[in-house]
């Protein structure tokens, strides 16, 4: 029994690397409902093993760092322990380039509607509720079904003015 404990801790040992990081090192958190991350998440459907990157301000102790957390996150302790992180590896690939978006003063922005592209009645038991296909956006081609009468008061320069003779 002690000669196969010895293998497997010898093998163990050649494979395990002892983490250290820096204050300034950027590290990837893991997300465990024990550490209360889980938790702190809104969606937990597609919730992610790993968040982040964020940045270490500094170590504790042998086996701790202290980590700069998002405001969304600011309701967790900012230690945690060496398992709960992951080495973040930089690279050019994850720069994303930001898009030319114009900001009000009250942190609120500009957007609207680009064109109709279909419409449709839907039929309930007791009523017909007409509904048009808005293309929101040329790059993203973000699409949805809206209801017409609401569309019509909200932009009305998107719909042609019939014409009485």
């Amino acid at each position: 029994m002690r000669a196969t404990q010895s293998i497997q801790k010898s093998y163990t040992d050649k494979r395990r690397q002892p983490l250290e990081f820096e204050a300034g090192d950027h590290v990837f958190l893991r997300v465990t409902l024990a550490i209360g991350i889980g938790r702190a998440i809104k969606s937990r459907k597609l919730t992610p093993i790993f968040v982040g990157p964020y940045q270490i301000l500094g170590r504790i102790g042998t086996t701790a760092y202290e980590i700069a957390l998002p405001p969304h996150l600011a309701n967790l302790h900012n230690v945690f322990h060496v398992p709960q992180l992951r080495k973040y590896v930089a690279s050019p690939s994850h720069v994303l380039e930001s898009d030319d978006i114009q900001i009000r003063e009250d942190l609120t922005m500009n957007t609207g509607p680009v064109r109709i592209l279909d419409s449709q009645v839907k039929k309930l038991r007791a009523k017909e509720i007409r509904m048009v296909k808005v293309l929101w956006d040329d790059v993203t081609q973000e699409m949805t079904w809206e209801m017409e009468d609401c569309m019509k008061q909200s932009y009305p320069h998107l719909f042609p003015s019939k014409f009485k003779f």
